[in-house]
């Protein structure tokens, strides 16, 4: 007994020594064999801790929506014989276990295999330490993915309704953490091998920069594209802020015909009028889609440049930039969740992230212009800046990092960083009442903002919302503390690996934004798949590239009771965080991006399927025989997936049940409109034949029906001509 305590010694200082020296701790001969079994064992447990919770995920409906669509589902179901149908609840099926079983298996037989040759190729290492290095430890966080059900189980059983209901709604995060540390794990394996080999070159890492935003561009522009081209993006928050540069152009001023007059009654935001130059060479929709995935992705560059400036690693910099792009949340800013494409919010992340870039550079004047072009985006990013200019002003109580020389350095004047932080507080706020109490209701003829109705259970006026928040806290709290709020700020810190929380200090500028959405009734606010996060996506990396020589000290600890290298200053630290950040924001892409990443892009169940969105329609090869039908003097009212193609007329008005002030209340279309056009095969559509048309059944003397060239997908009536006398 005491030589096998002794034994042991011997073995954790040789450890401890082998992992001071930069290598790989070797296995003690006599003991590879077990060593072998044991991470056999650990596999196996693992695939069978997995497949049976796949198998609770799968079998449920609703746990299963989280990552497949009901059709999807349905058709699982269907392929289960009837006899392990769980009749007493047709959302439930009595899955096999096989049928995840052997799944798993078999991925982790390849994977381990594969994972094993490569190591013994790389790092010249035999082939049993090979198979138990990356067996070891790349199979932990298999048996992981089986700690939600246990967790989903326990909070169930002891009545934790809120806690389960979190669970039942966060499989996927859960499994997207599991995947990035077991592709972590896998990483670091690898970077360790090229490592001790010397074979880390030199990177030219703008140029590896350039061809990710190059990829991203090309990518996304062909999606948004093709959206437009297959009549699947709406005119509504869309396209109407092309017809905003037609009609200014044209000079009808500053508006589309959805807007109640100016567009500044609606919002203060022209940003997107700086195209103007280039849209007077090519006058298309296209162009604003091209522009705005070219400015998302050109947010990757700030982005690199933060994070160098904090950690000195263009690697982490690299990584951190790659990571924006695969950011989930970002790319919602370029195709929401129904499909919008183009918001002018999009251009404000790029510049939010460019203005606090040189605020961490300590340039007061670049810092002043992105402030000015920001608020260019939206009056919203007041509800940024306000906040900013309080942690601006308390900095130097607040952070000490000695990397950091934005406003703070040996030079830093603590009273001019008070006096800047207290002047851009104080104008946020009188911009923001400016915005919305004067300059938008004047543009309103004097009607209340519009969005004061978002926040109707604390009162009709941003006054009385205002005095609510301040005198009834409890109603706040009740609001804020939901499975909803949770489940947002999972979504906005999961695909990073939650590391901007070690800069709360600057994560909390945004908190203000972040709660008003919170509060927000308008549907979809609370998830970060529309356009109202924007500014929180700049604030997020923000935090994230301060956070990262923090956190590093985290990563330096795992990293050095792993064995994986030889821990130099925080490069061990910070090499497993610039892998964990990425790999966090590939994995938690696969199961929410739209794009190629994305399950829903490959569910053939799902409304996101690419052939149902990017292939061939049969919707836009009908809408082709008709494209020329309505002459470009007419004024048309038309429905909105069909607007789009009309807004270069001379009216293009929408045909819809929402009061419009161009139509007068309880007219159905203006009295000047000459055609009407109806998409009868969108899912929204109500009207499905001529006769359902009000114009046709209600006054069919006004109105004629054009002959169907199209299959009955589209309707195309006009106006009669009217009598001479």
């Amino acid at each position: 007994m005491f030589r096998r305590v002794s034994n042991a010694r011997k073995w954790i200082d040789h450890r401890r020594r082998s992992n001071y020296d930069g290598e790989m701790t070797p296995v003690p001969p006599n003991s590879n064999s077990t060593r072998l079994l044991g991470t056999i064992a650990l596999i196996a447990v693992g695939v069978i801790l997995a497949s049976t919770c796949f198998q609770t995920w799968l079998s449920s409906r609703l746990l299963a929506s989280n990552f497949i669509s009901p059709s999807s589902w349905f058709s699982l179901a269907d392929s289960v014989p009837r006899s392990k149908m769980m009749n007493a609840d047709p959302g439930l099926i009595d899955l096999p276990v096989w049928l995840t079983f052997v799944p798993c298996a078999i991925v982790a037989a390849v994977t381990w295999l594969a994972g094993a040759i490569w190591l013994v190729i790389r790092r010249k290492m035999t082939w049993s330490d090979a198979l138990i290095q990356w067996g070891w430890y790349g199979w932990i966080w298999w048996c992981l993915v089986d700690l939600w059900e246990w967790l989903w189980i326990a909070a169930g059983t002891v009545g934790l309704s809120s806690v389960s209901g979190l669970l039942s709604v966060t499989p996927q995060f859960w499994l997207a953490g599991c995947l990035a540390g077991w592709m972590t794990t896998w990483l670091t394996l690898d970077a360790n091998a090229r490592s001790i080999q010397g074979v880390y070159p030199k990177a030219d890492n703008s140029r590896w920069l350039w061809l990710a935003c190059g990829l991203y561009i090309v990518v996304f522009t062909t999606m948004n594209w093709r959206l437009y081209f297959n009549l699947l993006v709406p005119h509504g928050d869309s396209v109407m802020y092309e017809e905003h540069l037609w009609n200014l152009w044209h000079g009808k001023g500053f508006r589309s015909y959805l807007d109640r007059g100016l567009f500044l009654g609606e919002h203060i935001q022209f940003v997107h009028l700086f195209l103007l130059p280039l849209y007077v060479l090519w006058p298309s929709h296209l162009l604003l889609e091209a522009s705005s995935s070219t400015a998302l992705a050109l947010g990757a560059f700030p982005v690199y440049w933060m994070t160098f400036r904090h950690t000195g690693s263009d690697r982490t910099a690299l990584a951190v930039a790659i990571a924006y792009l695969l950011y989930f949340p970002m790319q919602f800013l370029d195709i929401e969740i129904d499909l919008k494409t183009f918001r002018p919010e999009s251009f404000g992340i790029p510049l939010l992230l460019m203005t606090l870039d040189q605020l961490d550079r300590k340039n007061l004047f670049g810092t002043l212009i992105g402030i000015s072009l920001c608020l260019t985006v939206k009056e919203d990013y007041t509800l940024i800046f306000g906040p900013l200019g309080i942690w601006i002003a308390l900095r130097h109580l607040t952070e000490s990092d000695p990397k950091i020389s934005a406003l703070n350095g040996a030079n830093a004047k603590p009273n001019s960083q008070l006096l800047v932080g207290m002047l851009l507080s104080l104008f946020s706020i009188g911009y923001l009442w400016l915005a919305t109490r004067v300059m938008m209701p004047w543009f309103r003829s004097g009607d209340e903002v519009h969005y004061a109705s978002y926040f109707s259970r604390f009162g009709k006026t941003p006054e009385e919302i205002i005095h609510t928040w301040l005198t009834r806290p409890l109603s706040v709290i009740e609001v804020l503390a939901t499975t909803e709020t949770a489940l947002y700020a999972m979504a906005l810190l999961a695909p990073l690996a939650f590391l901007p929380l070690f800069a709360p200090t600057r994560l909390a500028v945004g908190l203000p934004l972040f709660a008003i959405l919170c509060m927000n009734e308008l549907e979809g606010s609370r998830t970060p798949q529309h356009q109202f996060h924007a500014p929180l996506v700049a604030v997020v990396f923000w935090s994230l590239a301060a956070a990262l020589p923090r956190a590093s000290r985290v990563g330096q600890t795992i990293a050095r009771h792993l064995a994986w290298k030889k821990p130099s200053g925080n490069d061990s630290g910070s090499s497993i965080l610039r892998r964990l950040v990425i790999t966090s924001a590939f994995a938690t892409g696969v199961f929410f991006s739209l794009g190629p990443m994305g399950m829903p892009f490959w569910d053939p169940g799902s409304s996101w399927h690419w052939q149902r969105l990017y292939g061939p329609t049969h919707r836009s090869e009908m809408f082709a025989r008709i494209a020329n039908l309505i002459p470009k003097a007419a004024r048309v009212a038309s429905t909105d997936f069909v607007h789009p193609r009309y807004t270069h007329h001379e009216r293009s008005y929408d045909y819809s049940e929402y009061w419009r002030k161009v139509a007068g209340e309880g007219n159905r279309v203006p009295d000047d409109t000459e055609y009407i056009v109806i998409d009868t095969d969108h899912k929204y559509s109500k009207i499905k034949q001529p006769m359902e048309v009000p114009e046709l059944r209600d006054h069919a003397g006004r109105w004629e029906l054009l002959p169907d060239l199209t299959e009955g997908v589209f309707i195309v009536i006009k106006r009669k001509k009217r009598d001479a006398g």
